[in-house]
This record gives C-alpha cells, structure tokens and sequence, in this order.
C-alpha cells in the first residue's frame, strides 16, 4: 500500500517518471529473479548443513 502511495504521489510531481516506473518494474523485476533464485538455493544448502552438522546432538538428546 505504502508503494502505491509512493507511486500516485510520484504521478502527481512528475507523471512522465512514474509511467517510466510503472514500465521498467516488471523488466527490473525478471532481471533481479536468478539473484533471487541463487539466494533462496544458498540458504537452503546452509540451513540443510546446519541440520547434518547438529544431527548427532539432536539424535543423542532424543534420548
């Protein structure tokens, strides 16, 4: 909400930018996916090492 907020008052300054915004979002949008994408796959690989490294304790403390 807050965005869009920050848009219309963009039109109301400075229509030409904020149509310029409105058409560029979707571009910036697709090339900012594969960092998306790499930081989603480096969190996963971390949170999966995380696991195997404390999996002993958790085994033992099970008991």
């Amino acid at each position: 909400m807050v965005g869009f907020l920050l848009w219309c008052v963009l039109f109301v300054l400075c229509w030409p930018l904020a149509l310029l915004a409105l058409v560029l979002y979707p571009v910036v949008w697709l090339l900012l996916l594969p960092f998306r994408l790499l930081g989603i796959t480096v969190t996963a690989v971390f949170a999966l090492l995380a696991a195997l490294v404390l999996l002993p304790a958790r085994v033992l403390r099970g008991r």
